[in-house]
């Protein structure tokens, strides 16, 4: 088994899932942005991430959260997974409050406007998604929620 299959694998286990929730959800984007996104909580990288600076829709205070990603063209998609839980993460609610946000890709910082993708633009791009990050598989079987995907374009 690879390094990167083992990561993938242990970050959909209850293991994994509190390890990312607990240290890596905080750690990493420290990493990322100290490092120019070359360096995580669990070394190189596995699947490609971003950091992500929303604002708080009800403090109005910046939020960062990393998140893996897939390129479509000149757009990258982020997925409101929160790892299979029931709800939505926050971010995702400051995204449809506030679409106007800011990306870390690697040392390339962006201002971006999100839209969520329909239904019908989510199954065709969901292949894709869930190749680039196999996680995903595993989180949409652990949640009855509709799963939001966001469409993050240069603003």
């Amino acid at each position: 088994m690879s390094y990167r299959d083992f990561i993938n694998w242990l970050a959909v286990t209850p293991v994994g899932r509190s390890l990312v929730r607990v240290y890596a959800s905080r750690l990493d984007p420290i990493l990322y942005k100290a490092s120019g996104g070359r360096v995580t909580s669990v070394g190189p990288q596995v699947i490609p991430q971003l950091v992500l600076t929303t604002t708080g829709r009800k403090s109005g205070k910046e939020r960062v959260v990393q998140l893996g990603y897939t390129e479509d063209g000149d757009d990258v998609l982020v997925v409101a997974s929160n790892l299979g839980a029931r709800n939505h993460p926050a971010w995702s609610h400051n995204l449809d409050a506030n679409p106007q946000a800011k990306i870390q890709l690697g040392s390339e910082k962006r201002n971006i406007v999100a839209t969520r993708l329909t239904d019908s633009e989510k199954i065709i791009l969901w292949p894709k998604i869930a190749d680039t990050i196999p996680q995903m598989k595993s989180y949409v079987k652990k949640t009855e929620r509709n799963i939001k995907v966001y469409r993050l374009t240069a603003a």
